[in-house]
Order: C-alpha cells, then sequence, then structure tokens
C-alpha cells in the first residue's frame, strides 16, 4: 500500500485544506485507516462503528485487541448516538473542557462494535480540540475511533514525520498538521463507577476534575506495573511510550542525581554504549554524555509535557542504547509525565 501525506495547516484552513479531508473522510468511510493531528498527539483514525476498521487499526499498529480504542466526535449532541445515556457528570465535564484533552468513559449502545472497545460494554469518547480533526470527523460520519498512530509501545507522535516512520505502507493517509500543542495523551475519567475515577492522568488535572465534579479517584493500575486486570482505558496494562533503548529515571536530590546519573553515564560509555540523558533547562549544563536534551522548564511542566515524547523519539533518531531521566512532580501534570516516563521504562526507577 502507498501512503499519501498531505499538509494541512490548522490556521490555514482554506478551499483545499477542506478538499483534502473530505478525501480523507472518504477514506474512512470506505473502511481505510488515516493518521491526522489532535492537539494532544497525532491519532490513527478509523471509523469507529466498523469493526473491520478497529481490526485494521490494531494490525497497523500492532496493538493487542483487548487495549480498547477512543472514539472521537465533533458534537456533544453524537453522544447519545453511542452510548446507553448520557450522564449528569459528563456533560459537566463537557461543558468544562470540551473541546479538550479530556476523554470519558460511559456505556456503550450496541450501535458500537467490541472491536472498538477491546471487548467492554463501556466505550471511552473525548471529542479534539484541534480544528484539522474535528473536519475530519465530520466528513468521516461522525465517529472515529483512534489511538495514537505509532507502532504499538513506542512513544506516541507529536510530529508527522513520526507516523510516516511507524505507518508508512500500512495505512491509506497520513495529514500532516505540524507539531501538536500539548504533546501528551488525554485525560481518560471512568463515569461508570460509583465515583468518577482517573484511569489515564493528562493535561486535564486531578484537581481540575474536582474543581468540576467534586469527588474524584484515581485507578491504582496508573502507577501499579503489576496489574493483571483487563485494561479499561488505553495504556494501562502493556508497556508503552518506550524509546527503543534502555530507560531508567532517576530520583532524589538534584545533586545526588546528577552524580549518579553522570557516574553511571561513563560507566555505560567506557562499555561502548552511546548514552542520552533527558535533563530540565537549569540542570543541561551539569549533565555529560553523548547527548543531553532539555525537556524543559521545571516551573512549567507543561513545556515537559510537550517535550518528552518528541525527546524519546529523537533519541531514537540519534541511535542511543542508554537513556537516563530526572524524575518529576508527581502532582498535577507531573503526574501524567511521571506515569508516561515510568511506562516507557518500564517502570525501571533509581532512589539516590
Amino acid at each position: 500500500m502507498e501512503t499519501e501525506v498531505i499538509v494541512i495547516k490548522e490556521s490555514e484552513m482554506d478551499k483545499e485544506a477542506f478538499e483534502g479531508l473530505k478525501r480523507a473522510g472518504q477514506i474512512i468511510r470506505d473502511g481505510g485507516l488515516v493518521a491526522f493531528p489532535t492537539e494532544t498527539v497525532y491519532g490513527l483514525g478509523g471509523d469507529a462503528l466498523n469493526p473491520m476498521s478497529s481490526k485494521k487499526i490494531y494490525a497497523a499498529k500492532g496493538r493487542p485487541s483487548d487495549n480498547p480504542l477512543i472514539v472521537h466526535v465533533a458534537n456533544m449532541d453524537d453522544l447519545a448516538g453511542i452510548v446507553k445515556e448520557v450522564p449528569e457528570a459528563a456533560r459537566k465535564l463537557a461543558d468544562a473542557f470540551w473541546p479538550g484533552p479530556l476523554t470519558m468513559i460511559m456505556n456503550k449502545n450496541d450501535k458500537v462494535p467490541y472491536e472498538t472497545t477491546g471487548g467492554l460494554d463501556t466505550v471511552a469518547i473525548r471529542m479534539p480540540n484541534n480544528k484539522i480533526a474535528l473536519e475530519l470527523i465530520r466528513q468521516s460520519g461522525g465517529y472515529i475511533a483512534a489511538p495514537s498512530a505509532n507502532t504499538s509501545g513506542r512513544p506516541s507522535p507529536t510530529v508527522a514525520r513520526y507516523c510516516v516512520e511507524d505507518l508508512s505502507g500500512k495505512i491509506e493517509m497520513i495529514i500532516d498538521g505540524g507539531q501538536v500543542g500539548i504533546g501528551l495523551e488525554s485525560t481518560i475519567v471512568d463515569l461508570t463507577s460509583p465515583v468518577p475515577m482517573i484511569l489515564r492522568p493528562g493535561y486535564i488535572t486531578a484537581q481540575m476534575l474536582k474543581d468540576v465534579l467534586g469527588e474524584i479517584s484515581i485507578d491504582k493500575t496508573i502507577i501499579d506495573s503489576t496489574s493483571t486486570e483487563r485494561p479499561k482505558a488505553p495504556g494501562m496494562k502493556y508497556k508503552h511510550y518506550a524509546p527503543k533503548g534502555d530507560l531508567m529515571i532517576v530520583q532524589g536530590a538534584q545533586e545526588q542525581v546528577v552524580s549518579y546519573i553522570n557516574e553511571q553515564s561513563a560507566l555505560a560509555a567506557s562499555e561502548g554504549k552511546r548514552v542520552g540523558i533527558i535533563a530540565t533547562d537549569t540542570t543541561r549544563e551539569l549533565y555529560k554524555a553523548d547527548v543531553v536534551k532539555s525537556v524543559g522548564n521545571r516551573q512549567d511542566e507543561r513545556t515537559i509535557a510537550h517535550e518528552l515524547f518528541k525527546v524519546l523519539r529523537e533519541f531514537d533518531d540519534e541511535n542511543i542504547d542508554v537513556m537516563f531521566s530526572e524524575s518529576f512532580d508527581d502532582s498535577g501534570i507531573g503526574q501524567a509525565i511521571m506515569n508516561r516516563l515510568l511506562k516507557a521504562a518500564g517502570h525501571n526507577i533509581k532512589t539516590v
């Protein structure tokens, strides 16, 4: 299969852009797959109501078929078409955060095939805050199932070239919309639990959800790498976001962290390995390795979220064998950053 790549700028949605999105929408209507930008990461889209499309998504990604897909919608009214009922909590959260990086889990109706939900009676739904994504959803019929547009287990793509690297020849089209804005996948909250439960942390934090709903719980499997429970949301069960080389997270006081990472980097280098270090703006100059990259400013962790997956991909581009990363605060958006880092490292974390 030859994969077509088209370039559309969100800021320049002209006639040519709409024609491209109309063609992309027809591909999805016909059962094909299209990679497209959202505000979080790039998604790999297929018709959410077509079981064969969902099977194609799993095949293209090499993704386990019990890992649920997220259904993307463009209008709040479309919820009623795929769920048994729209909870009042969903309306409150949609008013506060949609379109945006929040996915809500509700009880599905019979229109949504089990191939899309990973065999579950629930469906994960979100409305992306990206003009390209929203128009593609409309052009494709209103319901796009879309996990991140990467080979399963790899860092999620925040620029189109990594979609090309992972999926070229496997899908019909890739829409290059430039670098995404947020850089981490959406927060996922389960509204079928007695108390709404966060299944995946993201840009919408626990406190933000509490401010709207009053009470929120957090699923233990977010930090438990030994759980054997069936995943209710993407990214809960399987190793995710992993670069090709080995990654270790180091936590502790800054001086001890820097010293340990430099020690271990020198040891790895003496064994002939290429070493990469994930630092911040304030610590980058303190490290010595083949490649040292800053993921941003600790005073604004949104910058770290924006750069994390991009940096992990760049280490792969530079053939890094061993990586070390500083740890980050596990509150607010830092919880999402640490969740992704821990999965990328296979929970390989060292306290010094």
